[in-house]
């Protein structure tokens, strides 16, 4: 009997592994453990969606913390090691690019115990993000790669990553949306927020680059203000983001605004009924990217860069800078009919999970 320890953290993290225990059902020589680091601790980012998406309650509460980056790192490497070091411990997998993901992954490298990474490969070429350097450190200390699109393959390649030790197995993002959908559909927060279907934009920023600077953050406002001439604007607000609106003094701004409903964060249910019935989505966020694109809805990404190209040479989205007339005049084309059409991509079918528990029974069948 094998253990897998699957490492979380955040709410992108939870999303990418509701499946996999199902899947490690399949396998009486695998056992499934879960290890939460406690990165996100706020009710609305964690607890909803361990109960709304059914993930088992975890087998090791971290409760990590640390008032910087560093800190909090550190303290999930510390407390994570304990924990490897203690119990037996056959693999540990993480997913994303998260500073949880990290921590684990290094603490696990340093006890020799193999690391897999969910969602290997994928780059933005920009090292001022802390996830590109996440992503790109976690690779490194990688034993197995999961691919969710060919970009991720080919930067792996570039960077000699083992071929045999990588496995194309889609996108368990999308295998959550897939297993959710009926709930998805039934959710009713269209009927609570007076929405009609296909008629707002949907907004989350979250980015410090974005949120964390006045003079950006201002552009989003400007951006807010004239999208909200032509058609409702949906703003759930990520608690930093709320933060720095009170902060910088542009909350009653919004709060005025007949035609924007700002809104708490939302669980997972709420939100992907949003995404699903949105005329369009603009944000800042990486897995948005492909929730939209998988759902077929116009997605603008107020970036630079993405990690995700595969959203955009084939799926849904655009990469737009932060300036508000490049936004609302493409957010205009969107409400004219005039966005291109983008298609599902390869594997994004709901059985990556199945695909990476495959993975790693045969990992261990070749040991």
């Amino acid at each position: 009997m094998k253990t897998i320890f699957v490492c979380v953290g955040t709410r992108p993290n939870l999303i990418k592994i509701t499946q996999l225990e199902k899947a490690f059902l399949n396998y009486k020589d695998l056992k499934f453990k879960l290890l939460h680091t406690g990165q996100h601790y706020d009710a609305f980012m964690n607890d909803v969606f361990f109960d709304e998406l059914k993930i088992k309650k975890p087998d090791v509460f971290l409760n990590a913390g640390g008032a910087t980056q560093v800190e909090l790192i550190a303290d999930i490497m510390q407390k994570s090691e304990q924990v490897f070091s203690s119990q037996q411990v056959d693999m540990v997998v993480v997913p994303g690019d998260v500073n949880s993901s990290f921590a684990c992954a290094f603490a696990a490298s340093r006890l020799q115990i193999p690391v897999a990474h969910i969602e290997s490969g994928l780059r933005s070429f920009d090292r001022a993000m802390p996830e590109e350097v996440n992503r790109i450190l976690i690779d490194n200390l990688s034993e197995l790669f999961f691919i969710t699109e060919e970009s991720g393959h080919q930067n792996l390649l570039q960077e000699a990553k083992s071929v045999k030790h990588m496995c194309f197995t889609g996108n368990t993002m999308i295998d959550t949306l897939i297993a959710f959908q009926e709930n998805i559909d039934a959710s009713l927060v269209l009927e609570r927020l007076k929405l009609q279907p296909h008629g707002f934009a949907l907004l989350t920023f979250h980015r410090p680059r974005n949120v964390d600077n006045r003079e950006n953050l201002a552009k989003i406002m400007e951006t807010i203000s004239q999208l909200s001439g032509f058609l409702t604007v949906v703003f759930p607000a990520h608690p930093r983001t709320l933060k720095k609106l009170k902060e910088f003094g542009f909350l009653k701004q919004l709060s005025d605004n007949e035609h924007v409903k700002l809104t708490s964060p939302l669980g997972y249910l709420d939100f992907m009924k949003l995404v699903k019935q949105a005329k369009m989505v603009i944000t800042d966020s990486g897995g948005i990217q492909e929730e939209t694109t998988f759902l077929q809805v116009p997605c603008l990404t107020v970036r630079p860069n993405t990690e995700r190209p595969v959203t955009i040479t084939e799926g849904t989205n655009t990469l737009l800078d932060l300036q508000a007339d490049l936004i609302v005049a493409a957010a205009q084309d969107i409400a004219q009919g005039k966005y291109k059409q983008g298609k599902i991509p390869k594997l994004w079918d709901g059985k990556a999970s199945a695909r990476l528990v495959k993975s790693i029974s045969k990992y261990f069948d070749k040991k």
